[in-house]
């Protein structure tokens, strides 16, 4: 079983920047592909970006790239976000998801691992 936890939301003002983090603690962490996902009130869950389990393979959905990276260190069991010139289009809760495969995936159904979510608002 693995066990997901993010933290590093908060508020914070058009333009600014936050990195969310996600710990995970139980086996083959580094086995896994993970994911960065996110809801908004009112919406849909919807991929943010992705990484595989050696970190040579990343994505990201067309609305982030270029302001958003994913990382992730195995030797600590993290996965990071880092989320730069945030608008307020981006404010909605952030998840993490493991996927039980090295590769990532773009469909949230393919994840069997998540951590809770932490909201991240970004104010105009």
């Amino acid at each position: 079983q693995l066990q997901l936890v993010e933290s590093g939301g908060g508020l914070v003002q058009a333009g600014g920047s936050l990195r969310l983090s996600c710990a995970a603690s139980g086996l083959f962490f580094s086995s896994y592909g993970m994911g960065w996902f996110r809801q908004a009130p009112g919406k849909e869950r919807e991929f943010v970006a992705g990484i595989s389990w050696s970190a040579d393979d990343t994505d990201y959905t067309d609305s982030v790239k270029g302001r958003f990276t994913i990382s992730r260190d195995n030797a600590k069991n993290t996965v990071y976000l880092q989320m730069n010139s945030l608008k307020p289009e981006d404010t909605a809760v952030y998840y993490c998801a493991a996927a039980r495969s090295a590769n990532y995936y773009i469909d949230a159904q393919r994840y069997p691992y998540w951590g809770r979510g932490a909201q991240v608002t970004v104010s105009s």
